[in-house]
């Protein structure tokens, strides 16, 4: 389960205000912390900004062509979408370097005062009905996101703890859609209403002066990386900002992937919801309004669950979930959409129905729950794997790390753009094409973990432990972010590994009793993690002795390994004798030990306690209390009764 060790302890440093603050109990009560509301603020403003001229301007265009310009709406909103994208691509390196370099609020501060600039030229664009001003800016906007994304993503490991990364995670992807969504809504609104620039303007540069005024109490984060040299240099800087990210580490590098590929999956589900909402679901404007609207606030429902499902911690194990989801119900988006079509047809109706229309008919839930459940399932997807790269990527390099992302993003979102337009001029309709994204996505994220088993194991353990305990950990404070150590728990059950999978910030190499390794299907799995297989001296030494030296090359690698010291499941419930096995360990790489004491396990259907599987499945209930405390680590010198002797009390408490 070991990930390339220039990625092991490669958790970021927090600063101290951060680090040194508990948790906040619920997610919601960042909002009301310097910390972190200016910030929230800030970044709700420019995303709004960003769909608001956006819609703005296709809108005016497409209505009023004759007093902008003698193209089609459909160009100029293909053409503002490119340009848009375009500045990520030519200028996601350099705006990572810049953020390690200087002070993330001077950066942000900066990038604000930008915003309200364009929000001038933007609104000259509209007083002289000027597309090539509006193209200009709907560009520079582009590039004040492409500067301000690496900034505001590596803000948050400055200024949040490890605990309020995935709910600060959760809340600032929420903000983000629902934004983007206002902002779109507002558009229509507004272009409805009225075309007066005046009021345009005052529209755009409220909200811009709304965000740099809060930007000034986004607090300092120092500089990360204050020795680093800029060089401006497109091709050059570009490749190597992915060469640097890509060296992050396996785990990071193909979450980088990950997210980019839900941009990718994302880009061409919402490039059809028009084309679904008018030609399948024979909508007017309203109904692809709902659409959309059902869709972000999907993605903010399943980024805000990211929190209470993780339990205050970067659980990856909610990836798999989220690509599990997405593949299911884009699967069946396409089919109830299809039938939904399929029936309207039928019935002979040609007139475009409106929202309340479209509900009335059977089968108009079922596709809002498919986009809805789309949207949820991608917010538990995306969520974890952004605050998984803050935690592992390391402080001087992560704004570097973030704009590759956004490097990344850019391509994959081009790369769905041309994917759908071959596909769609070759023939395929709009259901079919939302299927094979169905399809690609299952391959995709089989091939994730598959490179990356650490996502399949935690997946496996977040699936198992919270389905049947309610685990609640004491000390874990004192699993190391980085560096080697030996964890030594005492053993009540076959899932002990899984439950110290779920509570550990790292993964962990687990040794293995070789005949269990060996168990046909498992085998498979204890191979995709790493797991270490040992045997007695009695039983197999050449077992032992290749235990005994990979146990060492683990620890040389900084990896957290786990032994458990009893050699063998407790068959009474009580702490059975250390054997010699973790001296001779610790003998060959003197690392800290970590005792462990596991509490709530003896009684459950995986215990060795005497009585039938049937029986113990039958007596227990689902969140049943589980304990892990997690003792305070010892020398490398600790003897074997010391040791035990730590566990034990551990398990009094």
């Amino acid at each position: 389960m070991s990930l390339d060790q220039s990625e092991q302890g490669m958790a970021a440093k927090r600063p101290v205000d951060a680090g040194s603050r508990p948790a906040a109990k619920s997610q919601f009560a960042l909002l009301g912390q310097r910390r972190y509301g200016p910030f929230f603020l800030t970044q709700l403003a420019g995303a709004f900004n960003d769909s608001f001229l956006k819609q703005l301007a296709i809108l005016l265009v497409t209505f009023h062509a004759a007093e902008y310009t003698s193209l089609s709406g459909g160009l100029v909103a293909n053409l503002a979408a490119g340009l848009f994208i375009l500045p990520f691509v030519l200028f996601s390196a350099f705006a990572g370097k810049l953020a390690d370099r200087y002070d993330k609020s001077i950066v942000i501060r900066g990038v604000k005062m930008a915003e309200v600039a364009i929000m001038l030229i933007a609104s000259a664009g509209f007083y002289m009905k000027s597309l090539p001003l509006l193209l200009a800016s709907i560009f520079l906007m582009g590039c004040h996101s492409a500067f301000f994304g690496p900034a505001k993503y590596s803000l948050l490991p400055c200024v949040l703890s490890k605990d309020e990364l995935t709910g600060g995670n959760g809340l600032l992807e929420m903000g983000t859609f629902l934004s983007i969504l206002g902002g779109t809504l507002v558009a229509g609104v507004l272009a409805a209403v009225t075309t007066n620039p005046l009021w345009l303007s005052i529209s755009l540069t409220s909200v811009a002066l709304l965000g740099l005024a809060s930007s000034f109490f986004v607090p300092a984060t120092g500089e990360a990386a204050p020795n680093l040299k800029l060089r401006f240099s497109i091709v050059g800087e570009t490749l190597a900002t992915l060469k640097l990210a890509r060296n992050e580490g396996k785990g990071v590098w193909n979450s980088l992937l990950a997210i980019s590929w839900f941009w990718f999956i994302g880009a061409v589900v919402l490039s059809q919801i028009p084309a679904l909402g008018k030609d399948l679901l024979h909508g007017d404007t309203s109904v692809v309004t709902m659409l959309l609207a059902v869709f972000s606030i999907g993605v903010a429902i399943g980024s805000l669950l990211c929190e209470r499902l993780s339990n205050h911690q970067v659980e990856i194990g909610l990836v798999p979930v989220g690509s599990i989801g997405l593949s299911v119900f884009t699967a069946d988006l396409a089919f109830s959409a299809s039938g939904f079509s399929s029936a309207i047809t039928a019935s002979g109706s040609t007139e475009a129905l409106t929202w309340l229309q479209y509900l009335d008919l059977s089968g108009s839930v079922r596709v809002l729950i498919d986009i809805a459940m789309v949207g949820v399932f991608g917010g538990l997807f995306i969520v974890p794997l952004y605050a998984f790269v803050q935690l592992r990527s390391a402080p001087e390099r992560q704004s570097q790390v973030i704009s590759a992302n956004n490097v990344l993003n850019a391509v994959f979102m081009v790369s769905a753009a041309g994917m759908s337009g071959v596909l769609l001029s070759a023939g395929m309709d709009v259901p079919g094409l939302i299927l094979v994204c169905a399809v690609l996505n299952a391959l995709v994220a089989l091939y994730i973990y598959r490179t990356v088993p650490e996502f399949l194991w935690r997946f496996v353990s977040w699936v198992i432990v919270h389905s049947i305990y309610r685990v609640k950990t004491t000390g874990h404070e004192n699993v190391p972010e980085q560096g080697a150590a030996l964890i030594a728990p005492n053993h009540v059950s076959y899932i002990d590994a899984l439950v110290l999978s779920a509570i550990s910030p790292r993964p962990i190499r687990f040794v293995m009793d070789a005949n269990i390794f060996k168990v046909p299907v498992l085998s498979w799995l204890f191979r995709q993690v790493n797991a270490i297989p040992i045997a007695s001296a009695k039983d197999d030494p050449e077992v032992l002795a290749k235990a005994l030296a990979a146990v060492h090359q683990a620890l040389e690698n900084d990896e957290l390994v786990c032994v458990f010291p009893e050699g063998e499941l407790t068959r009474d419930g009580s702490l059975g004798v250390f054997k010699p096995g973790i001296r001779k360990m610790l003998d060959l790489c003197p690392v800290s030990v970590i005792p462990v004491g596991l509490q709530g396990l003896w009684d459950s259907p995986f215990s060795r306690n005497g009585t039938s599987f049937v029986s113990r499945m039958f007596r227990s209930r689902p969140g049943r209390k589980v304990v892990a405390n997690v003792g305070a680590p010892m020398g490398a010198d600790v003897s074997i009764a010391e040791l035990q002797g730590a566990v034990q009390g551990l398990l009094s408490k």
